[in-house]
C-alpha cells in the first residue's frame, strides 16, 4: 500500500506517519506552507519539516498554501490527486472541521482514509508518544493559561500533569487540538537522527505567542 500523509511536522502528523511506515510504504510527506490564521494547516516552523523529511527518507512534496477558507481544501485535493497513493492519512484528534475534509477529499479520489488517532483517549496518547521514544517541544500557544514558559517546553509526564491542570481549569485541549498549542518533534523511532536545537527566540504577545526555531543540528542515535 502506497501511503501520503499530511504532514506538519507536530506530533501528531509525526505519530501518523509512524503509524503509516508500520502499515506500508510511506510515499509522500505532503506539507502545506500556510499564511498565519490558516483553518486547516499548522504554521509555526513548517520549513523545518523538510528536515524532519531528510532523517525520515520520505519524499517531501512541500507547497505554499493560498490559506483561504473556501480553496485550501480544494488546492490540497488537487495535489494529492497527481500522486499515485492508495491511502491518505488524517491526524485529527477529535476536530471534526479537519477530519471531515481529508475523509472527504479521500473519498473522491477513492483513497483509503488512515486516521489512527482519532477519537483517542488524549492523555493516554500523550503517555504513548513518550514510551515509544518521541521527543516533542511545545511551539506554539494560542489559549488561556498557557504562558512564555510553555514555549520550549519538553512534553513529558510533568507536562502532561499541567496540561490536564489546565484542561480542567479553562477547558483547553489536553493534545492542542484546534491550534491551542503546536508541537515540533525533535526525535522519534522513524527519524535516522535527531535534531538539536542550536538557536531559537521566544515570541509572545498578549496571550499567544510562538517558539520562533532559527538554527538545527542533526546528531546521530
Amino acid at each position: 500500500m502506497e501511503i501520503g500523509c499530511l504532514f506538519s511536522g507536530g506530533k501528531d502528523s509525526t505519530f501518523v506517519a509512524y503509524c503509516a511506515k508500520e502499515k506500508g510504504n510511506l510515499k509522500y510527506l505532503i506539507t502545506a506552507k500556510p499564511k498565519e490564521g490558516s483553518y486547516m494547516f499548522h504554521y509555526p516552523n513548517i520549513e523545518l519539516t523538510k528536515i524532519q523529511a531528510e532523517v525520515m527518507g520520505v519524499e517531501q512534496i512541500f507547497y505554499e498554501s493560498c490559506s483561504e477558507k473556501e480553496t485550501e481544501v480544494e488546492e490540497l485535493e488537487n495535489i494529492i490527486s497527481e500522486l499515485k497513493i492508495d491511502a491518505l492519512t488524517a491526524g485529527a484528534v477529535a476536530s471534526e472541521y479537519q477530519r471531515s475534509r481529508v475523509e472527504n477529499i479521500a473519498k473522491k479520489l477513492n483513497l483509503e482514509l488512515i486516521s489512527p488517532i482519532w477519537n483517542i483517549d488524549e492523555v493516554e496518547y500523550l503517555k504513548k508518544l513518550i514510551k515509544l521514544g518521541f521527543k516533542i517541544i511545545i511551539t506554539g500557544v494560542a489559549a488561556e493559561g498557557f504562558t512564555k514558559e510553555w514555549l520550549g517546553r519538553e512534553i513529558d509526564d510533568e507536562c502532561i500533569e499541567n496540561l490536564i491542570e489546565l484542561n480542567k481549569k479553562y477547558k483547553t485541549s489536553i493534545v492542542g487540538e484546534g491550534g491551542e498549542y503546536e508541537t515540533f518533534v525533535l526525535d522519534c523511532p522513524i527519524f535516522s537522527k535527531r535534531i538539536k536545537i542550536v538557536e531559537s527566540e521566544k515570541i509572545y504577545e498578549g496571550n499567544s505567542g510562538r517558539l520562533e526555531i532559527k538554527k538545527v543540528e542533526l546528531i546521530g542515535k
